[in-house]
């Protein structure tokens, strides 16, 4: 018992002549952390094509993280492209309760003729039409010398509505039609009036598309836009490609999703295959350069130990001293990280200068630097008798005692 007075005596005036002296061997096990996480979420929606993240992949800003399909929209006619309203970036609704398509086809079809069988051969089968059948066409006023071909697209009782195929007419003139390409008088079925045939509305309705998002019902943006007004299409050519959501700022680069931060990823929120909304989160990424040391500091440690100190770090991975560094402590939390109340401590995070060989829960030592006022080399140096000598005094004392 009196030798572990002496000790206690000894060490507290060590204490109080060599202030920091307590803490000078103290060292703190540390992890390196992330100080935050970033998420990274999609501009536009549909099906994920392609999804190359894993966790713990280390990835830069701009590279490619996923690759979304895109919904495309192809001519149901053949014809010429004209009247093109919508521009990349431009919602499909916007532009069709504006001016009703996002572009027009004008058919090269481009006559449509409205008749009847009035004028008909008197032949039973003369006035029976059938759809899809075709028809020679002729001027009926034979000084024009028009002829075209063309075939029954629609039929409603004595009235029936044909197409052109091909051939050339004038507008709004009268012609006669026959089953037989040499216009003989007994295989006419009629006689109509030549109008234009109407453009096609694409975007209006439920043009030819491909892809997962144009089923779903959600808004679609046109991403990119593959003709121009004049383009001559055939059918099933592609016009455009669609996603879905708005587009932030109607702009899109494309349909890869890349990434906006540099870091480590955290989480992987999709998949190849899955659905996604616009502002889902694809991932979360902890930036490399908002890396950590989290340390914890025992209670009995708080008075030596402050906000802006600086530590030596060394990191366990490296052998040699080529990678320790000094940081510094940025903050102390004020509430205790441990259950036990038997070891309170509290959960401190250390600044230190990035490094590229540096990764997430790598472990560190952390060792208090000297402080101001330990052992001030030219106060020491005065007293260094006296200092010397007041432990030695002291620990007389108490063995006096």
């Amino acid at each position: 018992m009196k030798k572990m007075t002496i000790l206690l005596a000894l060490c507290l005036a060590l204490g109080a002549v060599f202030p920091g002296f307590a803490l000078a061997e103290t060292t703190f096990d540390g992890t390196v952390v992330s100080g935050e996480s970033v998420s990274v979420t999609a501009p536009f929606g549909g099906t994920v094509d392609s999804f190359t993240p894993a966790v713990g992949d280390r990835i830069s800003e701009g590279d490619v993280i996923a690759s979304v399909k895109t919904t495309k929209v192809y001519a149901s006619i053949a014809g010429t492209v004209t009247g093109v309203f919508g521009q990349p970036g431009d919602t499909i609704s916007d532009v069709v309760s504006r001016v009703g398509a996002v572009l027009y086809l004008e058919p090269l079809n481009r006559y449509t003729i409205t008749a009847d069988i009035q004028h008909a051969y008197n032949d039973s089968d003369n006035k029976y039409i059938n759809i899809g059948e075709t028809l020679y066409i002729r001027s009926y006023y034979t000084s024009n010398g028009n002829t075209a071909v063309g075939k029954v697209v629609a039929v409603d009782g004595v009235n029936y509505t044909v197409e052109t195929t091909e051939g050339d007419l004038l507008m709004q003139e009268t012609v006669s039609l026959y089953r037989d390409a040499d216009y003989t008088n007994t295989s006419r079925v009629g006689r109509g009036t030549v109008s234009r045939t109407a453009e096609v509305a694409v975007g209006a309705d439920s043009e030819t598309t491909t892809g997962s998002s144009a089923a779903t019902g959600s808004t679609q943006s046109i991403l990119t836009l593959h003709v121009k007004d004049g383009d001559t299409v055939e059918r099933g050519q592609l016009l455009y490609e669609t996603v879905s959501g708005s587009l932030d700022g109607l702009y899109a680069t494309g349909n890869q999703i890349v990434s906006d931060v540099s870091g480590i990823v955290a989480t992987a929120g999709t998949s190849t295959g899955a659905t996604i909304s616009k502002g889902d989160t694809l991932i979360t990424v902890y930036p490399t350069d908002q890396m950590l040391v989290e340390i914890a500091i025992d209670e009995y440690d708080l008075a030596d130990i402050h906000e802006g100190d600086q530590l030596q770090l060394t990191f366990s991975y490296d052998d040699s001293t080529d990678s320790d560094c000094v940081g510094t402590v940025k903050m102390i939390s004020h509430a205790s990280s441990s259950t036990d109340t038997s070891d309170v401590t509290y959960l401190a995070y250390v600044t230190f200068p990035q490094n590229d060989n540096v990764r997430l829960g790598m472990t560190v030592v952390a060792t208090p630097l000297a402080t101001a006022g330990t052992a001030e080399n030219s106060t020491a140096d005065a007293d260094a008798d006296t200092a010397a000598g007041e432990p030695a005094q002291v620990a007389e004392e108490a063995a006096a005692q």
